[in-house]
């Protein structure tokens, strides 16, 4: 073997090993995608949760508990498509719900309201998280080299929803 099929085959394995780099940090950011959306979509379900629960308490006069506990049924029960528009209801439910509350808060309405705050500021973080894992995956997908190579396979590109997009 003479010295220049050395080097191609040296180019040739780095060339390669460059294509494995790749590959196993888009599949990385695929991972981390789907890991900020399972805990951004636990955060929402407990939204929901608490949300059933103080349309039951004291707070909510029979109106609005009706609305708020058609909005958060809907929440946690809407498909992936139609998941924007129940998170975005049920924050308009609760934000008037909050507004329009004349009762003044027990002790367990207290501690919901101070959880629902608390619940919604991580949901901001979350929302934050994954809108970046997005962000950074697709700018990765969208390079030529892993589009020519097919190194993203067959997993779909990842999505933001309309709803993170709202103050929760």
């Amino acid at each position: 073997m003479n010295f220049k099929a050395l080097v191609i085959l040296f180019l040739v394995a780095l060339f390669a090993w460059y294509l494995s780099f790749l590959a196993s940090r888009l599949d990385r950011l695929h991972h981390r995608v789907e890991t900020s959306w399972a805990n951004l979509d636990g955060l929402l379900q407990r939204r929901a949760a608490i949300a059933i629960e103080i349309a039951r308490s004291e707070i909510a006069d029979p109106a609005s508990s009706l609305l708020l506990t058609f909005a958060a049924h809907q929440a946690r029960e809407a498909s992936v498509k139609d998941r924007s528009q129940a998170e975005t209801g049920l924050s308009g439910a609760l934000g008037i719900l909050l507004e329009t509350s004349e009762t003044a808060p027990g002790a367990v309405e207290q501690e919901l309201l101070s959880e629902l705050a608390e619940l919604n500021g991580k949901i901001k973080v979350a929302v934050a998280l994954h809108v970046e894992s997005v962000n950074r995956a697709q700018l990765i997908r969208a390079k030529w080299i892993i589009k020519t190579f097919r190194l993203a396979g067959r997993a779909p590109l990842p999505v933001t929803y309309e709803f993170e997009a709202d103050a929760l």
